[in-house]
């Protein structure tokens, strides 16, 4: 029997998806991809009775002992990396691994000026758009918060936030897509994180995912 069932919905859109979608991918962890539709409104009908938010993502450990559902994306996280303890899914040096913790909740929980004004449309063709001092100051902190990650000795010199692909780095990835598509940020950090970023495979599938699906989200095109 499969061990995970992982339910996400429009790759174009959806920036919770992708983050938790990435993080299994580029670790190599297996699992079954259930996508369900989103209307208009933003609601998943077809996660009621599936996920206890009705949201995604959604992951589904199949356990021997029954299914457990595990909404929201850091707590997705935090459970596959008590699992694969191998795989380093967080950094390994304890200062690291706070640190990464610390902007993964950040992420999780701030820069609503942003996700709310720039919503992921990675079918977008890059071009500026207007926005409010808000999401400037979101920009701003984010453009600090990657350039103190690289000039960080403890993340190791490596390609991304913390050195190598964590957590953190799957947080942060439809971030780097609004500030690209958006055009709001020429930060050289915003180019060393997008580089490493999108060298992925499992980047380069997931945005091959989003061209192919043609679902349109009136309210995500600006």
């Amino acid at each position: 029997m499969d061990r995970f069932t992982l339910y996400i919905t429009h790759k174009n859109y959806s920036s919770w998806s992708l983050r938790i979608w990435l993080l299994m991918r580029v670790f190599g962890i297996d699992f079954i991809e259930k996508n369900v539709p989103m209307t208009d409104a933003g609601e998943i009908p077809d996660m009621r009775g599936i996920s206890a938010t009705s949201k995604v993502p959604c992951l589904i450990a199949h356990l021997p002992d029954g299914d457990l559902a595990i909404p929201e994306s850091l707590a997705i996280a935090e459970f596959l990396a008590e699992i694969f303890t191998d795989l380093r899914l967080w950094p390994g040096d304890i200062s690291a691994r706070a640190k990464a913790r610390a902007l993964a909740a950040e992420m999780h929980a701030g820069f609503g000026a942003l996700r709310n004004a720039c919503p992921m449309n990675l079918r977008r063709p890059a071009a500026p758009l207007d926005v409010n001092d808000a999401v400037r100051a979101d920009v701003r902190r984010i453009e600090g918060m990657w350039q103190a990650c690289f000039d960080d000795p403890a993340s190791g010199g490596g390609p991304f936030l913390m050195g190598d692909f964590s957590i953190v780095d799957a947080m942060y990835a439809p971030v780097y897509s609004r500030l690209q598509t958006y055009q709001l940020s020429n930060h050289p950090a915003l180019d060393r994180f997008g580089a490493a970023l999108t060298a992925l495979p499992a980047w380069q599938e997931w945005t091959d995912g989003a061209l192919q699906d043609k679902t349109i989200i009136m309210a995500d095109e600006l």
